[in-house]
């Protein structure tokens, strides 16, 4: 397998959304936090994030052989069972890294490991997988919460409005591979972390600005959307990926931390530019 394909199957350039992910849970606890802390953090969730990535094409082998043969496995570029082994191993290697956050960010990372498994087993048998990947980066946040400290009201708050907006994004790339969308309701949901970020923003110039970005990439994606022109599904499910990092920036910059604000806000056009050398779905 050569590198180029690792970082296909890993879908690697979604991976700064995963770590304003670990910066936002550890600055929603509301307790100091070590850079440390929050690096081990950003680790323990890059490999949860690559291993679930891998055992994604594991699973879906035999469908990619039909409905996506460009994947790497039915080109026979990575064996089947190298990628199943290879995520299992930076699953397993996510986990001991969460041992060193001590006791509950670790039972934390467990039951993230058991959702990502879940996820990957059944997204292609039951409609309930948005919810199933949203629980994923709910559990992002809290266990980064968790290892900063504590679990507060506004970690959670701000997990649930992550839940909504993976909710609406898994419900559009669900229908990636046939480049159309059927029903538009379950979009709703993406009001909540509008709502819930303008709150937040509202103290904050910071905050504020990253809650404009935020709505703009939403109004392009909805347009995308619905439109429903040859390549726009795919368009606004990449689009929509790197804005997770835009809302991570307005609850850091909405919790008092401008600076750190900005540099999750970089997190958007860094996964941008890194989709261009590895595909985000």
């Amino acid at each position: 397998m050569t590198p180029r394909v690792a970082l296909r199957l890993g879908r690697v350039s979604n991976l700064p959304t995963v770590w304003t992910n670990a910066l936002a849970g550890a600055v929603l606890s509301g307790a100091a936090v070590g850079a440390g802390t929050v690096v081990i953090t950003g680790l323990a969730l890059s490999l949860f994030y690559l291993g679930g990535m891998w055992l994604n094409d594991a699973f879906d082998a035999e469908i990619d052989a039909r409905e996506r043969a460009n994947r790497p496995i039915p080109q026979g570029e990575a064996s089947l069972r190298t990628v199943a082994l290879g995520g299992g191993a930076m699953l397993a290697g996510g986990l001991v890294l969460s041992l060193a956050l001590g006791a509950a960010a670790f039972a934390a990372a467990v039951l993230l490991v058991l959702a990502v498994l879940l996820y990957d087993w059944l997204h292609k048998r039951t409609v309930l997988s948005p919810v199933i990947m949203g629980t994923t980066r709910f559990l992002s946040y809290a266990m980064a919460a968790l290892a900063a400290g504590a679990l507060s009201g506004n970690a959670l708050l701000g997990a649930f409005g992550l839940f909504a907006w993976i909710v609406g994004l898994t419900f559009a790339a669900k229908q990636e591979a046939y480049d159309r969308l059927g029903a538009v309701w379950p979009l709703g949901v993406l009001a909540i972390p509008l709502l819930l970020g303008l709150w937040t923003a509202l103290g904050s110039t910071v905050a504020l600005l990253a809650w404009v970005g935020l709505a703009a990439v939403t109004a392009f994606a909805l347009h995308r959307l619905f439109r429903r022109a040859k390549g726009d599904v795919p368009r606004a499910v990449v689009t929509m990926i790197a804005g997770i990092s835009l809302y991570d920036a307005v609850l850091i910059a909405g919790a008092g931390a401008p600076v750190l604000g900005v540099v999750a806000a970089a997190g958007f056009g860094l996964t941008l530019a890194l989709q261009r050398v590895a595909s985000g779905t």
